[in-house]
């Protein structure tokens, strides 16, 4: 019987929807096992004397007790290596296309598939040599993944010797390349667990911006490499389409997409738009420099929760290479809703809404993975991480909006309202806010211009003062207003319409250089100050406001090369506002 009770062979005892109970198995805590006659994909999650309870990352339907769980005495790990790049993966990093070929369009149970092409012959150059010292982590040599990504082949984090032997040429990813004195071999390919952050030298201060080509984000709100954002927003909001835009505009040097619980039609957008999608930086496919894992809402609910650490440990991997990786997780609440459901079946004592008690340390896990960090060979990298959060009706005092915004130094709180008016991006700018200007004001003076914090404070300031202004137009409407607060509500209305609305389809409009933003934010300010002095010295408000060349300069946006001409627009603008005085 204590034979029987320690081998690594067990029988379903009991099931719960994707939560089985196994007994008669020896295990440890977070073991790949397999369930059933199928073998379906599992990992074991609680330890009661010789019950192992399992959360299982494929349907459970058919499945009775009596079948054997067999448990494979590894955890749960990706295979990390060239060929990930423009890869699509479900959760636990079967990769789609491959899987669609063997069965169509839905994935049958108990299958298994490569997370990339075993057999693919790869060009390694060496960059150590032999009897060269090399530590965990360190980069021993390159591979041309993509036409702009170089794959750096890194020793793995817990290995490390003197080089024996090394050769360049034409390998697949598990053929040896490297062997170091004490006979370790090392492959182009690397395993590692997803629930284990990679390791690194040292953790920087953000201080440099992720330039993301949205206006009220960079200028307003700005997001630093390595910080983590939350986008709360109701359906509709534009957290997709948010979320779109920063994988294709940022200038992260890699994006990995997670859609964790998305809907199927959302995702399908996704999958259909993105390898047409163009890099601006590269004028090459976006594709080529993206990992994408699609979980859509009708997938399991456990590869679910497992498909965040896949996608942060894929980031993690980049990061060490020494690039910047910009992560999206849309939604995180849906990966929470699925640790609720797996929590229920668990018959765990809930905690607020019914989520687990665990959630925030979870969400907080997952957030502090993000960072600017030194790698283990010496280079910069980081992983920033951006997460949608879709509360149930827009109310962000739930549990997981409020667990997200414990962690995260920036917020884009979008706006329903906003939405329904058709302003876009619908980020609401007087609750949304960012805590990282002071540690990025240096770099915007030393890039931009020395007064851009000081810009950017009076815009916001106009903002605030608008809404202030907003309830007494309310009540008495605007012509009661004294005339410089009746100009102030028109810089506002320029600021929100000029320069806060955003086309993400337009050609032109949908990416905006910082540089042009710093320069749009000044012509707003450089007509209140015309404005002003041309009503001081009797100019007409009316007269004023609807100079030609203002509404020139609102439309110019569209126009390419819009840089250029801006500031011959406003002084165009300046002068005519000057003329209204004579005209008077």
């Amino acid at each position: 019987m204590e034979e029987k009770k320690m081998s690594n062979e067990g029988v379903i005892y009991r099931i719960s929807g994707p939560v089985v109970t196994a007994t008669g198995m020896k295990a440890a805590m977070y073991d790949v096992v397999r369930v059933g006659e199928e073998g379906l994909m599992g990992e074991v999650i609680e330890l009661h004397g010789d019950k192992a309870v399992i959360q299982v990352y494929e349907d459970t339907s058919g499945i009775r007790p009596g079948e054997p769980v067999l448990n494979t005495q590894e955890t749960l790990s990706v295979s990390l290596g060239p060929g990930l790049l423009t890869q699509i993966y479900d959760g636990i990093q079967r990769p789609l296309p491959t899987l669609e070929e063997e069965m169509g369009v839905f994935i049958t149970r108990g299958v298994d598939a490569d997370a990339f092409d075993l057999e693919k012959i790869w060009t390694f150059e060496p960059q150590v040599a032999v009897g060269d010292e090399v530590v965990a982590g360190q980069v021993i040599g390159h591979v041309q993944e993509t036409e702009t990504i170089v794959h750096k082949i890194m020793v793995p984090p817990t290995v490390g010797g003197v080089v024996k032997s090394i050769e360049s040429g034409d390998f697949n990813v598990t053929q040896t390349v490297c062997v170091l004195e004490d006979g370790t071999e090392l492959q182009m390919m690397q395993k590692w667990p997803v629930r284990t952050p990679r390791p690194f030298q040292q953790k920087y201060a953000p201080e440099t911006p992720l330039i993301t080509g949205m206006r009220i984000l960079d200028f307003l709100f700005p997001l630093a490499k390595g910080g983590a954002a939350g986008i709360p927003g109701p359906f509709g909001s534009g957290k997709t389409v948010t979320q779109q835009s920063l994988a294709k505009y940022s200038d992260a040097q890699l994006v990995v997409y997670i859609g964790c619980g998305e809907r199927g039609n959302e995702m399908t957008e996704v999958l259909d738009e993105f390898p047409h999608l163009i890099d601006p930086n590269t004028g090459k496919p976006l594709m080529e420099r993206t990992v994408m894992i699609a979980n859509t809402s009708n997938m399991p609910v456990a590869a679910r929760e497992a498909s965040v650490y896949t996608g942060i440990t894929i980031a993690e991997y980049f990061r060490d290479m020494g690039y910047d990786v910009a992560l999206m997780a849309d939604s995180t609440s849906r990966w929470a809703e699925a640790m609720r459901e797996i929590s229920s079946r668990l018959e765990e004592m809930p905690g607020e809404e019914g989520y687990p008690a665990y959630l925030s340390s979870r969400i907080a896990e997952f957030y502090e993975r993000a960072g600017r960090v030194e790698t283990l060979n010496g280079d910069d990298g980081s992983v920033t991480v951006i997460g949608a959060v879709s509360p149930p009706g827009g109310d962000i005092s739930e549990p997981v909006s409020q667990g997200t915004l414990r962690i995260v130094k920036v917020f884009w709180g979008l706006d329903a309202g906003l939405a329904r008016q058709r302003h876009f991006p619908a980020i609401n700018w007087l609750n949304s806010y960012s805590l990282y200007p002071q540690s990025l004001d240096q770099w915007f003076r030393d890039n931009i211009s020395q007064d851009f914090p000081e810009v950017r404070t009076q815009i916001s300031g106009l903002l605030q003062i608008e809404s202030e202004l907003q309830e007494i137009v309310q009540l008495v409407g605007s012509d009661a207003l004294p005339t410089d607060q009746q100009l102030t509500l028109e810089v506002a209305r320029m600021i929100r319409e000029f320069f806060l609305q955003q086309n993400g389809f337009h050609d032109v409009d949908a990416y905006c250089d910082i540089h042009l933003q710093y320069q749009m934010a000044k012509a707003i300010l450089s007509f209140q100050d015309a404005a002003k002095s041309a009503m001081a010295s009797g100019a007409v408000l009316n007269d004023v406001v609807n100079v030609p060349a203002r509404s020139d300069l609102m439309r110019g946006r569209f126009e390419k090369g819009y840089i250029d001409n801006i500031a011959d627009m406003v002084k165009k603008m300046t002068d005519e506002i000057a003329d209204t005085v004579e005209e008077n």
